[in-house]
């Protein structure tokens, strides 16, 4: 079997011990951002799986948009993710 060759690791250690690799990042088409693909992509930036820029061009991000998932994740968790708690949690 012969691996794809990429710019960057292919798997890292989470601080809980976890491993992500690439195969656990959401679809490049992804359509429907739950909470979780959200931070998925959020914690592949910080850690350094994926550079953000190739996260904004992969999927079609905004850097304010990639800006205020990174505050959300760094301040509540993924929880601070879901549109359902947007106003529990908004800065005011």
């Amino acid at each position: 079997m012969y691996l794809k060759k990429i710019d960057g690791p292919r798997a890292i250690t989470l601080p809980d011990g976890s491993v992500m690799t690439r195969a656990d990042l959401p679809p490049a088409d992804t359509r429907r951002w739950v909470a979780s693909r959200k931070a998925r992509v959020v914690q592949a930036v910080i850690y350094g799986l994926i550079t953000l820029k190739e996260a904004r061009e992969r999927y079609a991000l905004s850097e304010e948009e990639f800006d205020l998932w990174r505050r959300a994740v760094e301040r509540h968790g993924e929880k601070g993710l879901k549109v359902t708690a947007i106003q529990k949690y908004r800065q005011l």
